[in-house]
């Protein structure tokens, strides 16, 4: 008489074990895990409708006539004239908001661009070069981080007025040329990023060090030269306080300044209002570009196969 043993029934990959019929249990892993993504895609929805509702608000409220802004349906277009909002907009008081928005993009694209390079270089000298005083020098790096802007502006504008820098382009750009967390992150992401081994094959190959960093190192660390611009870009589009301190000619306000002195006189002028609706939400289109336009950089693992292991 044979002997036949039971066969065994083997839990499916990736998934519960089976029951004794065969048959997979109710609920188990998948289950959860549906549930789990149906809760994270709730939390997500409702963290993205949050923060997308001002905006919503603004587009629908650049539509509207002064009247229609505060007598109609706030989330909702009442007659839309986007089109005359926008002519009026950029044509008010011999297109002064054109001469804004100009200021604005030079005050944040050189400052972020100049900035950026800056931080580069520092944070990879940083990281990659052995000399005295170099953990001395990041830490003060780091206090910088931690000081915040609106503190240095009052010292900042005594020491432009004694340079003859007050109420010039100059006093808004030299600060914007400067990133203390720019520097600490372009250090951290050097260290980590760029392998010595191969800094050290380019230096054997014959290429100077202004090459290796031109060539090589600014590739590597593009992510975080990226993110640096933006960060830098929307600080400085956005920053108030130190446009405030250092300017008196309107001509040299940027945007957000310049939008501010309407609603400053919008109590006098109705029309104001919708004028710094308009320009508040064109004000914001250059940044939904910047983020679309480098968001494509944004990539890992760029050294990945330089150096053998």
């Amino acid at each position: 008489m044979s002997l036949q043993t039971p066969a065994r029934t083997v839990p499916p990959r990736g998934g519960t074990p089976a029951s004794d019929d065969g048959t997979a249990p109710r609920g188990g892993i998948t289950g959860v895990t549906t549930r789990s993504r149906i809760l994270v895609t709730g939390l997500l929805v409702a963290a993205a409708g949050y923060f997308l509702l001002p905006v919503y608000w603004l587009v629908v409220a650049s539509t509207k006539s002064t009247g229609d802004l505060f007598g109609s349906f706030g989330l909702w277009f009442s007659h839309p004239q986007f089109l005359s909002n926008l002519r009026q907009v950029v044509t008010y008081d011999d297109a002064i908001y054109l001469r804004w928005a100009a200021n604005s993009l030079l005050y944040a694209g050189v400052g972020a661009a100049v900035a950026t390079l800056l931080a580069a270089m520092s944070g990879y000298a940083l990281a990659k070069f052995s000399f005295a005083g170099r953990d001395t020098i990041f830490n003060i790096v780091l206090g910088g981080v931690l000081i915040p802007a609106t503190a240095l502006a009052l010292p900042m504008y005594l020491l432009f007025s004694k340079a003859g820098l007050a109420n010039t382009y100059w006093a808004v750009l030299l600060p914007s040329f400067v990133s203390p967390f720019g520097v600490y992150l372009c250090r951290i992401y050097a260290a980590a990023s760029i392998p010595d081994e191969l800094l050290e094959a380019a230096r054997i190959d014959g290429a100077g060090e202004i090459r290796i960093f031109t060539v090589v190192v600014l590739r590597i660390m593009t992510p975080a030269l990226v993110t640096i611009f933006l960060f830098q870009f929307v600080g400085i589009w956005n920053n108030y306080f130190l446009p405030l301190v250092m300017l008196s000619d309107s001509k040299l306000y940027p945007i957000t300044l310049g939008l501010t002195s309407w609603q400053s006189f919008a109590d006098r002028q109705p029309q104001l209002y919708q004028l710094t609706v308009g320009g508040a939400f064109v004000s914001v289109v250059p940044l939904m570009i910047a983020m679309v336009a480098l968001q494509r950089f944004w990539r890992s693992g760029l050294t990945e196969g330089s150096v053998k292991g």
